[in-house]
């Protein structure tokens, strides 16, 4: 027999060779008409000696990907049929072996031809003699699990039979080692008493049934059972101990299922124990699981998000769980998730919630934001011995734990005997710090979507459920609200323990007064300048922008075209970045990939309204690879219109790169006219456009001219990068008229149409107020200063008047920056200002 090198590059240019030759002779789609002793390659291959031969059996199955990438062609039969012809031999194979060989027919499985039955000639001779591993079992059972109950054949029927046979009588631990939770529940497995070790893995085979998207009966049926047996505080404690290390990534693995991707196998098994903790009235496991769809839900670049059934499993058992626990976790998954799949089960979940507890189904979310234990607005108190600890939420939403001895003194740290002698209260503290700080932020962007809601409350309802509310009412108390008693409408907002206007006049509010969020649309421009001022007088900064927002009414343009608007038009935007911000507005939007398919607009449906909105965009170039990612998908998409439809009014769709939208029985159903829209929603869909365009626009990336004109889109990046103001932009420029005079960089700052104007030691500096990039004079040569994470250093202590404006944030730190240039230590800074 010959003998040849075995490396692993060795033996991929051995099977390319012989993928090639059979490629060559045709007749290589059909299992039964490949020949691998017909090619020379394959001849040498089954000369091989036999250990020399279990290599390439094994490498058969973990290259297949990498040779079906590289060869375009179904390499299933000709693979199939070398390792088929291989396994025939006596192969000295080793435990480690035959679990890449149990791995194989898991990935196979569903299949309609059955299990391979060459690698089960192989499994069953190797039982005869020797246990299967460990691993090779859960493998074996994981796939078994995946074939349909009944296959088309006699043939595959009986190769299911032989898998089962080789099953017969296994009950083992059903988790492989590996992922950091795999790892410690293993790890406690094991060392658990007998009893408590057979309960387990009793009750995690029950899980690994979990194929379904919600229990059955009879299943949870059985769970209760299981559970009672092990004992819920084993399972309960068990959960809180493994959940949150599901979102650890696998140490090392950055192979076929990468370093954040769960193996398959134990997905369904984690489904039902997510299922099985739906039982629990439980804070701490409601944390966990929510943490969980979390994790779930994130999106792995070239995959997806990572774990869709366990996050969809995690949002079932939360809307299961009795009590108000699951609901919190619920509220803030609906406003922290923009997975659109995700959504409907969230959704789903709300609504079974809302109807097991009475309660309408548009109320239910301001219903489940929790107090966190806080006993007036964002301050709670707790007595821990000789301590008293103080929870305060500040108005950007994070948390401070202060520690007050019985004299009242502070103390700056966490008490010796709080640690040792309320160690769980502490902890259920820090917990509820936590939560707050994920839950305020997902408030506010719910709170600012309630405009296009349309919605209003009687006032008692309105003061529980916001003004008073202890967590909402830090929001709640920084906003305008619009009263109405009777016929007469006014407008106010908290000050010193009352509703004031905007003169601070107290306002009576009887007890039929309604409430709702106040718009700036349609009022008069002196109550608009007088709710600034007033902000500015009280420095009371606004957790989303209302008195400063931009209004867009038709223009004359829109008026012409009639039912689109071409306002945001042609403008050329990143296309992950765009889709991030559509889901964090409530747009529908599918990533666009350069591939022979349609795609529908991106579009907001408006029930409450009876409309939908859409946004038409296209992919951006036609070189693949430059134009896209690895994947295929686009990096760049170019807008166009927007338009209104009736909810109901059929969609229409477009080709990936462009060509115009339309139905698929036809033209493009008529779109409303834009002035039969509301004022309101009209504006609110414009200002999202314009959210997108301005903050995804690749005129916003002060890099991308770093490869001079030949950069793609370079003609646009220059127009956007310093061309007309939109209304964000505008909106920026007059807070800034107000801001600027106050700081000791005023005098130095002037405004010249769309630019600040800022006076060095070295040089004068134009600071564009729609992106933020940078000229400087004499000869508007282009300064390049990219921005730190964050929204701007340096401008902390600068009074706004509104959060969420990051650019804003930029440009006011670049001209504390550039109005003392010659300060600047920045070497990738001064070289270009001192260059003439």
């Amino acid at each position: 027999m010959s003998s040849e090198s075995t490396t692993a590059d060795s033996v991929k240019l051995r099977l390319k060779e012989y993928l090639s030759e059979l490629l060559q002779t045709g007749n290589v789609r059909w299992y039964g008409s490949v020949k691998p002793a017909s090619v020379p390659s394959g001849k040498a291959i089954l000369a091989l000696t036999p250990s020399e031969q279990i290599t390439y059996v094994l490498a058969t199955l973990e290259l297949r990907d990498e040779l079906t990438d590289e060869h375009g062609w179904d390499i299933a039969p000709p693979l199939g049929a070398l390792r088929t012809a291989l396994l025939r031999k006596s192969l000295p194979l080793a435990p480690e072996h035959i679990v890449v060989l149990a791995r194989g027919l898991a990935r196979e499985a569903r299949h309609h031809l059955g299990p391979d039955k060459a690698i089960l000639g192989c499994l069953e001779a190797y039982k005869q003699d020797h246990e299967f591993p460990d691993a090779a079992i859960v493998l074996l059972q994981a796939a078994r699990h995946k074939y349909p109950q009944a296959l088309g054949t006699t043939d595959a029927r009986c190769a299911l039979q032989r898998m089962e046979a080789l099953l017969a009588g296994k009950a083992t631990l059903r988790i492989v080692a590996g992922e950091v939770w795999a790892d410690a529940a293993r790890t406690a497995i094991e060392q658990a008493a007998a009893p408590v070790r057979d309960s387990w893995i009793a009750l995690l085979s029950h899980c690994q049934e979990a194929s379904a998207g919600s229990p059955s009966a009879k299943w949870q049926k059985e769970a209760d059972r299981l559970v009672a047996t092990l004992g819920p505080d084993e399972l309960r404690r068990r959960v809180l101990e493994w959940f949150p290390l599901v979102d650890k990534p696998r140490p090392g693995d950055n192979q076929l299922y990468g370093g954040m991707v769960l193996l398959d196998l134990h997905l369904d098994l984690l489904k039902g124990l997510a299922w099985c903790a739906s039982r629990f009235d439980d804070r701490d496991v409601a944390r966990a699981l929510g943490a969980a769809a979390v994790s779930s839900y994130k999106k792995i670049p070239g995959i997806g998000p990572r774990a869709v059934k366990l996050g969809n499993a995690c949002v079932y058992a939360l809307g299961a769980m009795p009590g108000t626990e699951g609901l919190a976790q619920l509220a803030l998954l609906k406003v922290k998730v923009k997975f659109g799949t995700a959504q409907k089960g969230i959704e789903k979940s709300l609504t079974a919630v809302a109807e097991r507890l009475g309660l309408p189904r548009d109320e239910i979310e301001e219903l489940a934001v929790p107090t966190y234990g806080l006993e007036e607005v964002g301050l709670r108190r707790e007595q821990l011995g000789e301590f008293t600890a103080e929870l305060a939420v500040e108005a950007d939403g994070s948390t401070e734990i202060r520690w007050r001895k019985a004299d009242g003194k502070l103390q700056k740290s966490v008490p010796a005997a709080v640690k040792t002698e309320f160690a769980e209260d502490l902890k259920e503290l820090k917990a509820a710090a936590k939560d707050i700080e994920k839950m305020l932020p997902a408030q506010k962007d719910r709170i600012d979507n309630l405009f296009l809601a349309n919605k209003s409350w009687p006032l008692a309802t309105w003061r529980e459920r916001y003004l008073d509310h202890p967590l909402m009412g830090i929001l709640a108390r920084r906003l305008i609200w619009q009263v109405t008693t009777g016929s007469e409408q006014r407008d106010g907002i908290w000050l010193d323990g009352q509703i004031v206007d905007a003169r601070d006049q107290p306002l009576e509010l009887p007890a039929e007064t309604t409430v709702r969020l106040w718009h700036p649309i349609g009022r008069p421009i002196d109550q608009v300048l007088a709710w600034r001022d007033w902000l500015d007088r009280h420095q009371v900064r606004q957790p989303f922008k209302q008195a400063h927002r931009e209004v867009y009414v038709l223009t004359d343009a829109e008026r012409n075209t009639r039912v689109y608007s071409n306002r945001f038009a042609a403008h050329i935007v990143k296309q992950h970045q765009y889709n991030a911000l559509c889901g964090i507005r409530g747009w529908k939007n599918k990533l666009r990939l350069m591939v022979d398919d349609s795609y529908p607009p991106t579009s907001r449906d408006l029930p409450v309204w009876g409309l939908r909105a859409e946004f038409w965009v296209e992919g951006a170039g036609d070189n693949y690879g430059t134009d896209t990612n690895e994947t295929g998908t686009y990096l760049y998409l170019a807008t166009d219109q927007v338009r209104f439809y009736a909810i109901d009014t059929p969609g229409v769709t477009a080709h990936a790169s462009g060509g115009g939208y339309g139905h698929f029985y036809g033209a493009a159903p008529e779109p409303l006219p834009l002035a039969d829209i509301p004022p309101l929603v009209f504006s609110e869909i414009m200002r999202d456009v314009d959210l997108f365009v301005g903050v995804a626009s690749v005129g916003n990336d002060p890099n991308w001219i770093d490869g001079g004109r030949d950069v793609p889109h370079y003609d646009y990046w220059q127009t956007y990068s310093f061309g007309e103001l939109s209304a964000t932009a505008q909106t920026r420029k007059e807070v800034l008229q107000r801001i600027i005079p106050r700081l000791t960089i005023g005098g130095r700052c002037s405004f010249e149409e769309r630019f600040l104007i800022v006076e060095g030691k070295l040089r004068t500096y134009k600071i564009h107020l729609g992106s933020g990039n940078i000229l400087m004079r004499p000869n508007d040569e282009y300064l390049c200063i990219v921005p730190r994470r964050g929204e701007g250093a340096g401008t902390d202590t600068v009074f706004l008047p509104f959060e969420g404006d990051r650019t804003l944030s930029i440009i006011l730190s670049k001209a504390l920056l550039l109005a003392d240039d010659n300060k600047i230590k920045d070497e990738t800074i001064t070289r270009q200002i001192k260059r003439k």
